[in-house]
């Protein structure tokens, strides 16, 4: 096992009612600014509670975050902040309203001359941030419970990520009912996202962590008998529950302590989302099986356990096409040809921004921009 550091601040309020919690959460001696998304918590009634929860408060609503968060949007938000003098951001919805909270929470605390150069490097140039809570609606990326977020450039058709531990949410309330009017495709998409990411710190190599392992086996085995009864019964509150914490548990970083980790596929799928604007799960499901068969002998011991103990088969093979075979019974697809997009073109795109850019991916740090492209070519 790898050393680590392990500390998650964040603190869970889950079930039912707990929406009520935030007038004892957030502070009252400064303005709040309400993110959100493009209108659904008004429709399923979370931003009423969320306006009876925060009515001693002064409020500064700020909405129409995308799915994927654009800068130029952010930066809108963010002038908001400065006008109003804001003390806190409360975030309400999925992964992307939070993400999109946390670049503006830094962006407001930057000294540099431009807040895109929080996202070029990666975060490193985090020195300070707004405090910020959610309020969860879509459970997909977790990113309620750890530092991390995503954002797309429109001008530069960029999408780069930043990882830091001072825009941890202080708090995320998760309310699996307020889940229940979600679309099916987003739920599809959650589902994915949850199992991908725990694909990501967990398909590597065996690295002497047997814990990590077996945490990270049991959010993939309750992913796969949970994620097809909650498309088939929204409303089963125990599923979604079921559902809801496993995709925060899957990336709040508990399962990444003291092993390699990967993350091709989502560096990959960040640059298919620039491109072609797919849903993030949409480019997950098509990148990760064609990166694991690219990497099979590489990742054959980790492959062969996980398709005995969640499939139950043997060959490393045989634990791809299982999970292949999971996608498809969400409904989700896993090559180009179902979105009517070149494999090669999209080989090329994706190639030469990783050879523009130096980078190389993989736990072994050793997957060339051109690997990438044969990779991606086989998603065809």
């Amino acid at each position: 096992m790898q050393n680590f550091i392990f500390k998650n601040p964040t603190e869970i309020l889950f079930g039912r009612g707990m929406i009520a919690k935030l007038a004892e959460r957030v502070p009252t001696d400064s303005p709040v600014l309400l993110l959100y998304g493009g209108g659904s918590i008004r429709r399923n009634g979370v931003y009423d509670q969320v306006k009876a929860a925060l009515s001693a408060h002064r409020v500064i609503e700020f909405g129409g975050i995308e799915a994927n968060p654009v800068y130029e949007t952010c930066l809108k938000a963010l002038e908001q902040v400065k006008a109003n003098q804001v003390g806190f951001i409360l975030a309400v919805g999925g992964g992307s309203v939070i993400d999109a909270a946390k670049f503006i929470a830094a962006a407001a605390r930057f000294e540099g001359a431009e807040p895109w150069e929080i996202l070029r490097t990666g975060g490193a140039g985090i020195k300070a941030a707004l405090p910020l809570g959610t309020v969860l609606t879509l459970p997909a990326t977790g990113s309620e419970s750890n530092g991390n977020a995503v954002i797309s450039r429109k001008a530069t058709q960029e999408k780069l990520a930043l990882a830091s531990g001072l825009v941890f949410p202080a708090f995320s309330v998760l309310d699996p009912e307020v889940t229940f009017s979600l679309p099916r495709k987003q739920v599809r998409n959650g589902i994915v996202d949850a199992f991908i990411h725990v694909m990501e710190q967990y398909m590597t190599y065996p690295a002497a962590a047997p814990l990590q392992d077996r945490f990270s086996e049991s959010i993939l085995q309750t992913l796969v008998e949970v994620g097809p009864l909650t498309l088939a019964e929204p409303e089963n509150y125990d599923a979604r529950a079921a559902f809801m914490w496993s995709a925060t548990l899957a990336l709040n970083t508990l399962i990444a302590c003291g092993v390699p980790q990967d993350w091709s596929t989502h560096m990959i799928g960040h640059e298919l989302t620039a491109f072609y604007g797919l849903d993030h799960a949409e480019t997950l499901a098509i990148v990760l099986p064609g990166v694991w068969t690219h990497e099979l002998e590489r990742k054959k011991a980790k492959l062969e356990q996980y398709g005995a103990r969640v499939w139950k088969v043997e060959a490393a093979a045989s634990a791809i096409a299982e999970t292949e075979k999971f996608f498809h019974s969400l409904g989700m697809p896993t090559h180009f040809g179902d979105y009517k997009i070149s494999a090669d073109e999209a080989a090329e795109k994706v190639r030469g921004r990783f050879a523009e850019r130096h980078t190389l991916l993989g736990e072994h740090g050793d997957l060339t921009p051109d690997a990438v492209a044969a990779i991606l070519r086989s998603r065809a």
